[in-house]
């Protein structure tokens, strides 16, 4: 068993939750948060000798004992899948992510994730930092959705990216074709984001889901739809896919929340599935300041043909 590890609640954490401030203060150590809300559903954490729950309110001061579980051997395998890497140095990697590719195993896929093509191109006697099925990873793109997302090599790479897209201090900027064109040029969507009812789906979530902030602004106005560029201020899944759904402007080929308008003429419909069988997502551009070299990284990936094909689709449709 791992060495109880204790951790000192600062004045500073005053009023926050327990599982709020143990997912802070332990950021880039490996767990997730399902295994932080295990422990501390199972009374693994206690507080001031207590055990307590997960929305336990803290007064600073506090002294929080916990045993953080050893990490779970990988029974990952590297698999031989080409990799576009926008970006790479000794301590991390921007690749562009194709649609189509599963970030890392879940169900129906473990064995040709972008995980799996990591363990293969980072092959060293060390392996990846980061949780057992997940090396490397510090956030993830759908699998329908393509683009920059970063990849940690060494393990303070992997604690401080942790830690930046934790702070916001990561800008991701997307690119999107949706239905519908809004009435203002540019706006943000503040609204909770958490579980649907089947579970498979998120929705918007006001008061019980997280905070969730996208912004956007058109770039180009078609007959019917529109092309947006988004930018994450917090990064939960299907995020800009459930922001745009619910303000009226679904992703054009979303298949979760993406309904076409009733109006939309078959013919420009049919154009788009011969050239488009995912979500019309994008991820751009991915900036941050290094986590060790405290270089600036700026990274821009290139638009895939699937994607300008269905723009040109739209901007043809009468």
């Amino acid at each position: 068993m791992p060495e109880p590890r204790v951790l000192e609640v600062p004045a500073s954490a005053r009023g926050e939750r327990l599982d709020k401030f143990l997912a802070r203060a332990l950021a880039g150590e490996g767990l997730s948060r399902t295994r932080l809300r295990a422990l501390l559903d199972q009374g693994g954490v206690h507080v001031d000798g207590e055990p307590r729950p997960p929305r336990h309110g803290l007064r600073g001061g506090e002294r929080v004992l916990l045993e953080v579980p050893a990490p779970r051997p990988s029974t990952l395998a590297p698999a031989d899948i080409p990799l576009d890497i926008l970006y790479e140095d000794p301590d991390l990697l921007v690749v562009n992510k194709p649609a189509g590719l599963v970030t890392h195993p879940g169900a129906g896929h473990s064995g040709d994730t972008l995980a799996n093509a990591l363990l293969r191109h980072c092959a060293g006697p060390d392996g990846l930092p980061g949780p057992a099925g997940r090396p490397g990873i510090v956030h993830r793109l759908d699998k329908g959705t393509s683009g920059c997302l970063v990849a940690a090599k060494t393990p303070a790479a992997f604690a401080g990216l942790t830690a930046l897209i934790a702070g916001h201090r990561v800008t991701r900027v997307y690119r999107a074709l949706a239905w519908g064109v809004p009435e203002t040029g540019s706006g943000t969507v503040d609204a909770a984001v958490g579980r649907g009812p089947d579970r498979k789906r998120m929705a918007l979530r006001p008061g019980t889901g997280r905070p969730a902030v996208t912004h956007f602004s058109v770039r180009r106005r078609f007959s019917g739809a529109c092309e947006l560029e988004c930018r994450l201020e917090t990064g939960r899944t299907h995020q800009i896919r459930v922001h745009l759904a619910g303000i009226g402007h679904p992703v054009v080929g979303d298949p979760d929340y993406g309904r076409p308008p009733r109006s939309c003429d078959p013919a420009v419909l049919e154009r788009l599935a011969r050239s488009l069988s995912r979500q019309a997502l994008h991820a751009h551009r991915l900036s941050f300041t290094h986590p060790v070299s405290g270089r600036a990284v700026d990274v821009r990936a290139p638009e895939p043909a699937d994607f300008k094909a269905a723009r040109r689709v739209l901007a043809a449709a009468p």
